[in-house]
């Protein structure tokens, strides 16, 4: 098992676990749940710099040369400068108004989306990736990570809450109900 800075050449797979792990969010910014649509805006922006699901943003998981996981990660102080590119292309190709909630802010690096191969799936690939993104951003680099998790996923927010994160408010994205959980730079959780 390898985690590894993300490669433009990983963008297909890259953005496959993205549209797993926030689909629903994706149909309700482009105005339609139309999946083959969906994907193709997140390979747009995955495979271009300087925006929120760019590439340069991810970090990935292979297992025996295979792509299993990706987890995107940004400091949330740039938000609306990664978002303006987004807005833009909303707004030509979909006529949308796109003007989110933010889900995150300064102060901290914002875990916008970890997204495992189906296959993969309930084998601790998230929990490998969560604890590197740990291990990196909050030991190493001493900075704050957050996260939002949706209220309806209690099992997701249980695995968080083991690896030190702690609930700090509540945020609406895409019209659901989101506990914000932040993980701040004090212990390691090896």
């Amino acid at each position: 098992m390898i985690i590894r800075k993300a490669t433009k050449a990983d963008s297909k797979i890259i953005s496959e676990h993205m549209v797993l792990a926030m689909q629903d969010i994706i149909y309700e910014f482009i105005g339609t749940k139309d999946l083959k649509k969906a994907k193709t805006f997140l390979l747009y922006f995955v495979e271009r710099e300087n925006n929120q699901y760019s590439y340069t943003n991810c970090f990935v998981l292979e297992i025996d040369n295979e792509l299993v996981g990706t987890i995107n990660i940004y400091n949330g102080a740039t938000l609306k400068t990664l978002r303006e590119s987004i807005a833009l292309y909303i707004k030509n190709h979909f006529e949308i108004d796109f003007n989110p909630e933010n889900e995150t802010q300064q102060g901290e690096y914002y875990i916008d989306t970890i997204g495992i191969s189906p296959e993969h799936q309930g084998k601790g690939i998230g929990t490998h990736l969560l604890k590197y993104i740990i291990e990196t951003y909050c030991i190493k680099r001493q900075q704050t990570i957050g996260l939002l998790v949706d209220e309806d996923n209690p099992n997701a927010e249980k695995l968080y809450l083991n690896l030190g994160f702690e609930f700090v408010g509540k945020k609406v994205l895409a019209g659901k109900q989101m506990k914000h959980l932040q993980r701040k730079p004090l212990k390691d959780i090896t």
